[in-house]
């Protein structure tokens, strides 16, 4: 998948050049190989791809095998996929029962059809134990308010979303127990300087290094402008460019949604998320025809700044989440009396109820999340009630 602008550089003659510049979210796996080994016989078969390629190797490929010792972070990563639409990408603890991962692993991108996210496992740890969980709710078809994300639909066309690229899923059962990623949001000055002194490094997933099994990237220096590509015209390309972390640790198929780590005397703290690949190509135009095509060059891979999901994530950690579709109506109907939701009063959480919630969350100078929440239904009611009152006294 591929987000594209083109951009028009006048020259003083013709032909002219048109520059083309996008993500590639490519980190994901689509296709199967081979029917389930004998061992996943009561578990999904992990998609697999069938020509494995790297996605983004900058210079020399410096992706290795884990070292002995970041050994801790196996029991602390997982894969998060799906059998039914082919979807594989990597995924951290982040608490007891919550996994954090690329936002297009769960949605995809706009124009897309999203797959069902019943349908995800989260198999922590897959290199030696596979620990298998479900997303909390798929026993009860509401899976939907279980996930809180950047964005449900990635916009794909300037300004560029790639720093909405983010979701946390909550699992049926504390799958991660004790074994958690602190998240430690960081200036982007503060990034940068820690990137410049080698402290910066990337975990990840690969489908054509080491398959299945957590290869290791370091350093990841993390920078603003790159060679052809100056930062004044990257951040044009984005919406919350402040967000954007563009760096150059090696990447492959289903390293998205893997955890940009800063080393401390603590251990690796997350710091970014990798979520796609840079990339610029042109085509020379004469007479508004294209004439000839130039090869697309890969800039910088992206992640995104935990600056931009800390606070979500805090929040989603303490939110009681309406688990009954009684409930869901009561949200609807409380939030169609504030004039916020338009939608029919059936119970299931969708995209109309999502943004009617993150309408009021704004409103009130609330963290924004769009989530269904029991304290949000509690303070919906408690104002109708209020309102009720004054009618009465009047």
């Amino acid at each position: 998948m591929d987000y594209r602008q083109r951009r028009e550089q006048r020259l003083p003659r013709r032909p002219r050049v048109r520059f083309a510049t996008g993500l590639l979210l490519a980190g994901a796996v689509y296709a199967y190989s081979g029917p389930a080994p004998a061992w996943q016989a009561t578990r999904p078969a992990l998609p697999a791809s069938l020509e494995p390629q790297p996605v983004a190797v900058f210079g020399t490929d410096d992706r290795e095998p884990l070292p002995a010792k970041y050994k801790t972070l196996q029991s602390k990563m997982g894969l998060l996929f799906n059998p039914r639409s082919r979807m594989v990408c990597t995924a951290f603890c982040v608490a007891p029962d919550i996994v954090a991962t690329a936002g297009h692993c769960l949605f995809r991108v706009a124009g897309e059809r999203p797959p069902r996210i019943a349908d995800f496992w989260f198999a922590r740890n897959y290199d030696t134990v596979r620990d298998y969980a479900r997303i909390a709710g798929h026993a009860t078809g509401t899976t939907a308010q279980h996930v809180i994300s950047g964005a449900a639909a990635l916009n794909m066309r300037p300004p560029i979303d790639a720093t909405k690229d983010w979701a946390f899923v909550r699992l049926a059962r504390a799958a991660c127990g004790k074994e958690v990623l602190p998240v430690r949001p960081l200036t982007t000055e503060q990034i940068l300087a820690a990137a410049a002194a080698k402290r910066v490094f990337q975990v990840s997933y690969h489908r054509d290094f080491t398959p299945w099994k957590l290869a290791y990237a370091r350093p990841c220096a993390i920078m603003r402008s790159f060679e052809g590509a100056d930062w004044k015209t990257i951040a044009a390309d984005f919406a919350d460019p402040d967000a954007l972390l563009l760096h150059t640790c090696d990447t492959g198929g289903a390293s998205s949604g893997s955890p940009l780590l800063l080393d401390t005397a603590q251990g690796p703290e997350v710091i970014g998320m990798n979520v796609g690949t840079y990339v610029q190509s042109k085509v020379e135009m004469t007479q508004g025809q294209v004439t000839r095509r130039f090869k697309a060059e890969t800039v910088a891979n992206t992640g995104v700044s935990a600056a931009a999901f800390a606070a979500k994530l805090e929040a989603f950690r303490r939110a009681t989440i309406l688990g009954t579709a009684a409930q869901i109506r009561d949200l609807q109907t409380a939030l169609k009396q504030q004039r916020l939701y338009d939608g029919v009063i059936d119970g299931a959480y969708g995209p109309a109820l999502r943004v009617a919630i993150e309408a009021y969350e704004k409103a009130q100078g609330l963290t924004v999340t769009g989530l269904a929440t029991q304290a949000l239904l509690t303070r919906l009611n408690g104002a109708a009630a209020e309102k009720g009152k004054r009618r009465a006294r009047s």
